[in-house]
């Protein structure tokens, strides 16, 4: 759902968290993760390194953008465009190579 358009009391779906579609609630599903609330305490870059795994490939690196715009909007951060975590993505993995 765009990020403008969530309403963070009536996140009950995948598709109703920000940044989340029909494809990356499938990559979700994937990750065994069937609900909002599941995503408490998971780390965003496990995630990512978790789907890269289960699919056999590399994942754009926007899908941890994704990943960590949602973790961080079920520890009680605002709803922001994924892209907004490009930069702190990147000096993620600077800080966590491998």
């Amino acid at each position: 759902m765009h990020p403008d358009k969530v309403i963070r009391e009536r996140v009950r779906r995948l598709t109703d968290l920000p940044n989340i579609g029909k494809a990356g609630a499938g990559d979700l599903t994937r990750l065994g993760i069937r609900t909002p609330a599941d995503l408490v305490d998971r780390c965003p870059l496990h995630m990512y390194r978790e789907l890269c795994r289960i699919s056999g490939q590399r994942q754009d690196p926007c899908v941890l953008d994704v990943f960590m715009s949602i973790t961080g909007f079920m520890q009680g951060e605002p709803a922001l465009p994924w892209w907004r975590y490009t930069a702190a993505r990147k000096q993620w993995l600077a800080d966590h190579p491998g």
